[in-house]
């Protein structure tokens, strides 16, 4: 699972490992248990299970993203960071071993790409605190970090989320199961809003009103908005709300480096005979980088 994707919000997607636990409703028909059961023929969800894991080829593969980052234009445009989503097919912050040990691999791959920005999503925040490298304050100016939130019995896990540092918060508000309208946007700079997709897909009466609902409420709240889809057989279908298509990232001047920022010089971190140009600071790219502006949040820990 890597170099190509099917997720619209993202430009690679990596996954530390497969498998995982359900513990909401939105997990109920969940795509990575299915592809895993049907396709790879894996016995691999539950807290029991063993975890599928990977070896040095597949955790090579976002160092050549990091590479071709410095040169080809992304999602976000040229001169911007490459987007990684981790992980599609496992939680990050599952109580798991497996999975806390092949988390652990991921903090020297976030050191070693300068250039590409991770979305780290997990149903699981109130797990994240504790269990951050020592230097995070250094890789979260690299970090978008979300929750999943599919109705509004779940709202809680966005408090849990933005008390944590990063350069972009955001929700996943898919599969979208019930209206959001509890939740506090203060803080969040990004909301995806997506049905459910798949062979036994749910469409909840009012899901329209919903997607339209939170639409204007990030637009009030200066919060990007992303339509993935209406709920459907199949990903990708039913891209448009109203008849237009809503795709909005935050803006990269949003992102506030830390406190004091300092990235180890791109020697260090391209392990390569010869390492790319590296990407602008977000704080830089924006200003520097000719083209239209991204709409999205403000930063909440910006001047």
């Amino acid at each position: 699972m890597g170099q190509n994707t099917a997720i619209a919000w993202t430009d690679h997607t990596f996954n530390v490992a497969w498998g995982c636990t359900k513990i909401s409703p939105g997990c109920a028909h969940c795509y990575a248990e299915t592809f895993s059961r049907e396709r790879a023929g894996l016995d691999i969800w539950g807290p029991g299970k063993a975890r599928r894991t990977f070896g040095p080829k597949h955790w090579s593969m976002p160092i050549a993203w990091n590479a071709r980052a410095g040169r080809e234009p992304g999602l976000l445009g040229r001169g911007r960071p490459h987007l990684v989503f981790s992980s599609s097919m496992c939680d990050l912050w599952e109580d798991h071993p497996t999975i806390d040990a092949e988390r652990e691999k991921l903090w020297d791959i976030i050191r070693r790409t300068p250039n590409l920005h991770w979305q780290l999503l997990t149903k699981r925040p109130e797990r994240i605190a504790e269990r951050l490298p020592e230097d995070w304050e250094t890789l979260c100016a690299r970090i978008w970090l979300g929750t999943s939130i599919e109705s509004g019995d779940y709202v809680g896990r966005a408090n849990r989320l933005i008390g944590i540092r990063a350069a972009v918060h955001f929700i996943s508000y898919e599969p979208a199961l019930g209206p959001l309208d509890a939740l506090d946007l203060t803080h969040i700079e990004w909301v995806i809003f997506g049905g459910e997709s798949g062979p036994k897909f749910r469409a909840p009466a009012g899901w329209q009103s919903w997607a339209r609902a939170m639409r204007d409420r990030c637009a009030d709240a200066d919060v990007a908005y992303f339509f993935k889809q209406s709920p459907a057989f199949y990903t990708e279908l039913g891209t448009t709300l109203d008849g237009r298509t809503i795709r909005k990232f935050p803006t990269l001047d949003t992102m506030v480096p830390p406190s004091p920022p300092s990235l180890p010089s791109p020697q260090v971190l391209f392990p390569l005979d010869n390492p790319p140009s590296p990407v602008l600071s977000p704080r830089l790219v924006g200003r520097a980088t000719p083209g239209p502006r991204l709409r999205g949040a403000r930063g909440r820990s910006g001047p």
